[in-house]
């Protein structure tokens, strides 16, 4: 008996288990697959047990990157959980944390849930941050069959504002790709510090991080930085004071906001990270940040799992300002009313796959003819540098009187 047929008997046993793909899982790879619903099986093992047939989509052997289609059934061998991929023991939230969770939704829809996210709350744990939105997802899993929501994009922890997670790993790959693609309308609002001379436009100013800080902090380097830019407008203004401001991020560079406003002279006010002490007003003013995430339009994904539901078209959310931020806004004699947090322009359309292979295309084209330049420029430099030494070593002697060889 072959060694396949000998794999095969044994994962006729008792203990193979078997899967319906769902609607979410339609359209993704095999591997994928594993990734998403058996984290701890490692990407090793699938692939033996692709080569050897032991895994079967619909009766017939199947490859790490063939696509699933809803409703397919996929047989699994038992085992191959590796250690170290083991799930960590989740933790029990308190009925605080859970309350706290709950208190913060402003929406909820099949495919997400939206959040007003307070200042001083990290989006994403770190090294030393323990308690953050990511950590408070688990009040949203009501029973085994319920995915854990997922994070698609963040905000800065001193940042406030709508903050959306999607519910399902379907879910999360369509809106991240919204997220990643710029088609997502996001609109801050901002009190800042001083007038800026141009009441409403778009700054160009390339960022990276900033040697000497580990990556902690961004500057603007015009020679390797990669493009940002931000549209803002100036909605009121207090004296020479302050400014109320919206902005628009047209990129999504980590803390491209507070750096590209801090770069024109006028930093967030509570910014003390960009803005130095010149971002703290005195008064009534406080020193928290003053950046708001004010409105989210985004594109809800229309697929079975949740289009269905939803119907798929817009999802427009808008978040309340925080204490401080209201209290600033009313020291200054600001009103809400002044501004709808309006895009200043309409979401760009998704990408077909036709229209991304051709965008690809033309990519990788400029990108050989600018590397042939290259090649011919240094081509040229170095036939240019050949010809000078050359004429050098002819010229050495220009300049030394002959000697007089005519007979006397």
């Amino acid at each position: 008996m072959s060694a396949d047929e000998t794999n095969n008997n044994k994962s006729e046993s008792k203990d193979v288990r078997q899967f319906t793909v769902t609607d979410d899982d339609s359209g993704i790879r095999l591997d994928r697959w594993f990734k998403r619903n058996l984290p701890q099986i490692g990407f090793a093992t699938v692939s033996r047990w692709a080569r050897t047939g032991q895994i079967r989509v619909d009766g017939k052997r199947a490859k790490p990157e063939d696509r699933l289609e809803a409703g397919q059934t996929l047989r699994v061998p038992p085992g191959g959980e590796a250690k170290h991929k083991a799930p960590k023991p989740k933790r029990e939230l308190t009925e605080a944390e859970i309350e706290q969770a709950h208190a913060m939704v402003i929406r909820e829809t099949p495919s997400a849930i939206v959040f007003n996210k307070p200042p001083g709350l990290a989006t994403q744990g770190g090294s030393k941050t323990t308690k953050h939105v990511d950590g408070l997802l688990d009040a949203f899993v009501t029973d085994e069959n319920t995915p854990r929501p997922r994070l698609v994009h963040r905000l800065d922890k001193d940042t406030s504002g709508v903050l959306l997670v999607a519910r399902t790993p379907g879910s999360a790959a369509a809106y991240s790709r919204r997220f990643a693609g710029r088609s997502a309308r996001k609109i801050y609002w901002a009190l800042i510090v001083g007038i800026p001379e141009v009441r409403e436009g778009t700054i160009d100013a390339p960022l990276a991080k900033q040697p000497g800080t580990g990556g902690e902090k961004m500057h603007v380097d015009e020679e390797n930085g990669a493009m940002a830019k931000t549209r803002y407008r100036v909605v009121e203004r207090a004296g020479m004071r302050a400014a109320w401001v919206e902005l628009e991020p047209l990129t999504g560079r980590t803390h491209q906001l507070r750096v590209h406003m801090a770069a024109i002279g006028h930093p967030i006010v509570g910014d003390g990270k960009y803005g130095g002490q010149d971002a703290f007003l005195t008064g009534a003013i406080s020193r928290k940040m003053h950046l708001h995430a004010r409105r989210l339009i985004i594109s809800q994904p229309n697929n079975d799992a949740a289009g269905a539901a939803t119907g798929g078209g817009k999802l427009d959310v808008t978040a309340e300002l925080p204490e401080h931020f209201a209290s600033s806004m009313e020291a200054l004699g600001f009103d809400e009313k002044l501004s709808d947090a309006s895009p200043v322009r309409d979401e760009a359309p998704e990408r077909t796959p036709a229209e991304k292979k051709q965008a690809a295309r033309r990519f990788a084209k400029q990108y050989r003819k600018d590397r042939r330049g290259e090649r011919k420029s240094r081509t040229t430099s170095a036939v240019t540098t050949k010809k000078k030494a050359k004429a050098a070593a002819k010229g050495k002697g220009k300049g030394k009187p002959r000697p007089d060889r005519r007979k006397k």
